[in-house]
């Protein structure tokens, strides 16, 4: 049976609804009511796991799941093992680098070296940073980031940004982009090379209705 593994959040309703265009069912987690984090399509013929989306690529590359959906942004830090597939065209955002606007800072040239840059993308922040040889001191953080700045613990941060308004809100400003993000769809390898549960006919049919714009 086919197993997909599914982002709780932002990415939610529009992983479903893209589900459904394709004949897979999983409507019932966005019931306000529901507390199951596995559930079987209306069909009876797949299944689905509701996780954070930082765990989506660890069930698919253990191969508790075959597919998954999951934003580019958690691709790029966690470089897990599986098969990058569709860029699904939705979820939009940016990896950005801010400062306070009330700083100099205008370019992440323009931050002193061995400063500190809090992130909870600390690979990505740390590969960014490397690229532009200048050294700084990471700092892991996973709750509001936009208080690194705001309290002084760093100078700046690195953190995925779709509107910017929370940015705005706390008197943040963006100076870099480190890339685009969008969902994305992942396979097992060894499920998608082996075509197992026929994964490569849901893969098409999910293809096309993304290159129609359903």
């Amino acid at each position: 049976m086919l197993t997909v593994a599914l982002p709780k959040g932002e990415l939610l309703k529009n992983s479903i609804r893209l589900l459904q265009s394709v004949g897979l069912d999983f409507s019932a987690f966005l019931d306000l009511g529901n507390r199951q984090l596995q559930i079987f399509d209306t069909k009876g013929i797949a299944k689905a796991l509701l996780v954070r989306a930082q765990d989506v690529p660890v069930y698919v590359e253990y191969g508790q799941a075959q597919l998954g959906i999951v934003g580019y942004d958690v691709l790029r830090e966690k470089q897990p093992q599986v098969a990058h597939l569709v860029d699904l065209q939705f979820g939009d955002c940016r990896m950005s680098v801010a400062v306070k606007a009330s700083s100099s800072y205008r370019s992440p040239l323009d931050l002193l070296p061995h400063g500190r840059v809090a992130s909870k993308y600390v690979n990505c922040a740390r590969e960014y940073f490397h690229s532009l040889d200048l050294p700084v001191e990471i700092v892991p953080l996973y709750g509001s980031v936009e208080l690194g700045p705001i309290t002084g613990m760093s100078e700046a941060i690195v953190d995925l940004v779709s509107t910017g308004r929370t940015l705005r809100e706390n008197g943040l400003i963006e100076i870099a982009t480190l890339y685009e993000s969008t969902a994305r769809l992942i396979a097992h390898p060894l499920s998608y090379r082996l075509n197992t549960g026929n994964l490569s006919d849901v893969i098409a049919k999910l293809r096309s209705t993304v290159l129609v714009g359903v």
